[in-house]
């Protein structure tokens, strides 16, 4: 029996990945929308907080301000995007041939071991910047196509926000099971709320201090660089590496020296070592305990499926997952081996199918879900 269920299970999660992949073009623009809906409830949220002289902004009012905000900081961003892709696409080819020569001429390093092949193919191979930009073009020219689409999600998204608890109380049908349904959307919602405003101070703070950083030194296109830092650290790991040498090797491809990428490469790596390794892991603290390999693998995997836009949407998906297995004991081992270091934040007496929560508790989270911002 224990096999079988194995088989179905391993079966299922083939399925889930096959029809991920296979329904990208209709997936994709929906979770980048239930994003934006998440981010602008957020932003709405905050300014129905403000209080002035006991009053506050309506909600609706709140809500479209937000989404007015939101579509604004998109269309300054594809302006400046759109500005600066010409231009450097049109001097990546030169960035290329530069880079290539700078390489090939450096004292320190022995390149007889690349007799077979010359050197400058396999840096075009390992090191391709027209190809880089091409593809990140690319990759913003498809997300920017599923425009209307985004746009339809996110408006039945708003449409429907209203009949969400309902929808749940009639799903469930037990206020004791509503109450734990609750408990974990409530729990994903703050842990993303989180780890997203995190991010985007840390990503903000990052991407501004580079700006100004290679703006000084004298880096070509130091506002496009320090957006594209920005957005770089939004992917774990990964991100915060490219985020240093890409800078570091376009200051190479422009100079005469190596003084200028060594600058860079060190004055981006102690910002990016600050922020990213010091300041940023004391606003996290242990709130995800995610393991960092799980992390990496995760990271791999929706590159695989989604590509670009997988890799920034890997931690949120695997939150979501690492906490929907915590609240069940059948997949509690599989949480656990997320985990960073096997304690999870579910007591083992509140998951679900061992419910024993206390009848009061209970109905205070019924009413809490009902009563969360509409």
């Amino acid at each position: 029996m224990r096999v079988l269920h194995f088989t179905a299970s391993a079966v299922l999660v083939v399925l889930v990945f096959y029809l991920l992949i296979v329904g990208e073009p209709l997936l994709l623009p929906l979770v980048i929308a239930i994003a934006l809906w998440h981010l602008i409830n957020t932003l709405a949220q905050s300014l129905h907080r403000i209080e002035v002289a006991s009053y506050r902004l309506p909600v609706l009012f709140c809500r479209t301000a937000a989404v007015f905000i939101f579509l604004s900081l998109i269309w300054v961003l594809i302006n400046f995007l759109s500005a600066s892709a010409d231009e450097v696409l049109e001097v990546a080819p030169v960035y290329q041939e530069n880079l290539t020569n700078r390489l090939q001429n450096l004292p320190f390093v022995d390149f007889t071991a690349f007799e077979e092949r010359p050197l400058s193919d396999l840096l075009v191979e390992w090191i391709d910047i027209p190809s880089y930009a091409t593809s990140a073009a690319s990759s913003l020219a498809g997300i920017l196509a599923s425009g209307g689409l985004i746009l339809i999600y996110l408006g039945f998204l708003f449409l429907e926000q209203g009949h969400f608890s309902n929808k749940i109380a009639a799903l469930v049908a037990d206020p004791e099971k509503e109450a734990e349904a609750q408990q974990i959307i409530t729990q994903i919602r703050d842990d993303i709320q989180k780890y997203m405003s995190i991010k985007l101070f840390t990503s903000s703070l990052t991407g501004l201090a580079s700006y100004l950083y290679l703006l000084s030194v004298g880096v070509d296109f130091a506002g496009l660089w320090g957006l594209l830092i920005f957005l770089l650290n939004f992917i774990p790991t990964v991100g915060s590496i490219a985020a240093t040498l890409f800078p570091a090797l376009i200051a190479l491809a422009q100079s005469d020296g190596y003084g200028l990428f060594v600058l860079v490469l060190l004055g981006i790596g102690m910002l990016q070592l600050c922020i990213g390794n010091i300041l940023e892991p004391r606003f996290m603290g242990s709130s995800f305990n995610l393991s960092p390999v799980v992390i990496l693998l995760n990271l791999a995997l929706w590159n695989a499926i989604w590509g670009i836009p997988g890799m920034f949407l890997c931690v949120p998906f695997l939150i979501i997952v690492a906490i929907v297995l915590s609240h069940f004991p059948q997949t509690r081992s599989v949480a656990i081996m997320l985990s960073s270091d096997g304690n999870l934040r579910v007591p083992e007496d509140k998951t679900i199918n061992n419910v024993s929560l206390n009848p009061t508790v209970s109905a205070l989270l019924v009413d809490k879900g009902k009563t969360d911002f509409k």
